[in-house]
């Protein structure tokens, strides 16, 4: 089956290639899907999110890309068909597809529930084969095609639109605040108020923690605080950073900058931990002492599981806490990206895929 996509920096109209450098524009065109296998959902796309990992990828910032290339997560819609043994889904079902579309279902962490770290590895939703040797192209499309054990069910409460990017700032946020104790009487800390962070503040403080939010300056203080913050701290305040030292449980770092490890570790209590969930490009440098003398933590987190993530929609439907998006029409896809870059965006990026013409 072919469906048309919109696809990120195509410089040639050859196949999938590492070889093919990701050096033009973004444009339209048609991608192939496979015929519904018997435990396949068909999922026409209603919005897809933008968030700094398309762009990691694409400018080979993580890894080789391929390109053209159209592997995006973080995808909203409904069903359109299921496969005969489905028992899931139904056609009409509001649905999301995450950031990976397969695993071996065999190994000990996809039987634990952790599927992002099968051992076979998992298949990305984006930049990856799947386990025919077929590139999962998903995202910036119309259409997807996906197994049903890796469909999640996006509650009523939310919108498909806010609902997008949950499916990656919303889990990746999400899964380190669950695992190191959010919650009544701890005090979480929050680097960066962007994409991620200001679904970790929204999370946090809607598990009952006291959240205060950490960014360069004071411009996105306002900012801070609507999303549910109790205080901003500029970290270019050396008197402020002093004041806070050993005042936190928890630290959520969500920014790609180079960040002075040690700095931030001060500002953890006795057995605090710090944990960090954005991509900085050069290695830590961290003195021992910094995490022995108070028993803390310099931890590092990904994604979570398939139960997981529906646990966190689950959580934000509950709570109400939708993304805060701005809603693009496909072809500003490359103008979106530089936005994302310069930090110019409140909060989400999500492309309307109606704007696809067939």
């Amino acid at each position: 089956m072919r469906c048309t996509a919109y696809a990120g920096r195509v410089p040639t109209t050859t196949p999938p290639s590492s070889s093919t450098l990701p050096d033009g524009p973004s444009r339209q065109g048609l991608i192939e899907r496979r015929d519904l296998r018997p435990d396949d959902v068909r999922i026409a796309i209603a919005y897809a999110g933008i968030c700094h990992s398309d762009i990691h990828t694409a400018r080979e910032g993580v890894g080789a890309g391929a390109f053209p290339d159209h592997r995006r997560p973080r995808i909203a819609g409904r069903v359109t068909q299921v496969g005969e043994d489905v028992t899931r889904y139904a056609v009409g079902d509001r649905v999301g597809v995450g950031c990976i579309v397969d695993s071996c279902t065999e190994c000990e962490p996809c039987k634990d529930g952790m599927e992002q770290f099968c051992l076979r590895p998992s298949v990305g939703t984006y930049n990856s084969r799947n386990y025919d040797g077929e590139w999962a192209m998903g995202g910036y499309s119309q259409e997807i095609v996906v197994t049903e054990r890796m469909v999640l069910r996006i509650p009523d409460a939310l919108g498909l639109d806010e609902a997008a990017p949950l499916l990656c700032a919303g889990i990746t946020t999400y899964s380190p605040l669950k695992r190191w104790g959010a919650g009544p009487g701890r005090r979480v800390g929050v680097i960066g108020v962007g994409g991620l962070g200001h679904m970790a503040v929204k999370i946090a403080a809607a598990m009952g923690a006291q959240v205060v939010t950490l960014s360069r300056s004071m411009a996105k203080a306002e900012d801070a605080r609507a999303l549910g913050s109790s205080q901003h701290i500029a970290t270019s305040d050396t008197e402020a950073m002093r004041a806070a030292r050993g005042s936190f449980d928890l630290i959520i770092n969500t920014v790609s900058a180079d960040i002075p490890v040690e700095d931030y570790l001060r500002l953890l209590r006795p057995l605090g931990a710090l944990v960090n969930v954005g991509l900085p490009t050069e290695a830590y440098s961290v003195k021992p002492f910094a995490l022995v003398g108070g028993n803390k933590v310099l931890a590092g987190s990904m994604i979570g599981g398939m139960a997981q993530t529906q646990e966190m929609l689950d959580f934000c439907a509950e709570h109400g806490l939708g993304a805060t998006i701005e809603t693009i029409a496909a072809a500003e896809v490359d103008a979106a990206w530089e936005r994302v870059v310069a930090g110019d965006v409140r909060y989400r990026v999500v492309i309307d895929t109606s704007t696809i013409s067939a």
